[in-house]
């Protein structure tokens, strides 16, 4: 099997790349990441000399270099996407540019070329927000009310997934995911911006009062979701994939993440809230659970723990990061 996996270098796409050729050691992987802030060649350094697995710098809104990727390629595993709410309040445009029109152009060479599966990684926060206190949570039936560039960009990529099922039949798959968290996640993000600070004397943001609820899913388990769908998945379904069964504030997270490290909450800054900053999701994952078998394994606060450790063990890795040091590791593995 060929699989093109789009934004590999990225959190999620990076570990689905590694846990893959570990289960799957005979298939073959492209990996397309436009390498920008958020794309780390580092993680992907255990596999980067595999005869099965190549690398390609470029852009997904690149039709010609799509295209002759997909040539060679049975899968579409598509990552690829400006993700972060902050950046997408202060710039839209990237997030409008990558997030649907290079999902756009993947769909014209999936068809063209005939894909097996074109599979779509997606958000809960295509959905909007929930009420706090409230027992509701997100299915595959809830409408689409988006509140935010980033998800609004998201919502749109979906929607032309689903249209490229309808109308021309292509073999696509969907799953919307709650918040991932685990080894490799970019340190401008809740939890690892959390353990990177304290490790680093710094206080820890928190925005508003603190009380938002995201449903929080072990990026391994959410591989594991993938590859269920991949395998036995229903074409043109979509599949919600969580990680939770109650809920848990951000600033418990934050209380929890201080417990672990032997902090106190003097370490807590509360800033200024966030625009149409989304109060609660929640994530109903009974339908990949019934059909699939697929359940989380992952306990939250003991894989917590284990990421908390996972960054006190690699601290070089993202003090590159946040240094920017990280993007010098392209030009020195692949200069010629």
């Amino acid at each position: 099997m060929k699989l093109l996996v789009t934004g590999g270098a990225g959190f999620i796409g990076s570990n689905f790349i590694l846990y893959w050729l570990k289960k799957y050691p005979q298939d073959k992987i492209i990996n397309l990441d436009k390498l920008t802030y958020a794309g780390n060649l580092e993680n992907l350094k255990s596999i980067e000399k595999n005869p099965n697995y190549e690398f390609v710098q470029g852009d997904i809104c690149n039709p010609q270099l799509v295209n002759q990727l997909t040539e060679k390629t049975d899968i579409i595993v598509h990552f690829a996407a400006e993700s972060h709410v902050d950046r997408s309040i202060l710039d839209p445009a990237p997030f409008i540019k990558t997030n649907i029109e290079g999902t756009y152009v993947l769909l014209e060479s999936a068809l063209k070329n005939k894909i097996k599966r074109f599979h779509h990684v997606s958000t809960d926060e295509v959905f909007g927000a929930l009420e706090l206190n409230s027992e509701e949570k997100f299915n595959d039936a809830t409408p689409y009310n988006p509140h935010s560039p980033y998800s609004a960009s998201k919502a749109s990529s979906d929607h032309l997934v689903r249209a490229y099922f309808d109308t021309y039949e292509l073999p696509m798959t969907i799953s919307n995911c709650s918040n991932n968290f685990g080894p490799l996640q970019f340190p401008e993000k809740l939890i690892p911006l959390a353990i990177t600070n304290l490790i680093e004397g710094k206080k820890v943001p928190v925005y508003g009062d603190g009380l938002y609820v995201r449903d929080w899913l072990y990026v391994e388990d959410h591989c594991r979701a993938i590859d269920l769908i991949l395998q036995k998945g229903k074409v043109g379904k979509t599949y919600l994939v969580g990680g939770l069964t109650e809920d848990i504030a951000n600033l418990d997270i934050i209380k929890k993440i201080l417990k672990i490290m032997g902090k106190d909450e003097m370490q807590i800054e509360y800033v200024k809230d966030r625009p149409g900053h989304d109060r609660r999701y929640a994530v109903d994952w009974s339908r990949i659970n019934k059909e699939l078998g697929w359940k989380p394994e992952h306990n939250f606060d003991e894989y917590l723990r284990i990421t908390v450790d996972w960054y006190k063990n690699n601290q070089e890795w993202w003090k590159r990061i946040k240094t920017g040091e990280y993007q010098k590791y392209y030009e020195k593995q692949y200069s010629k």
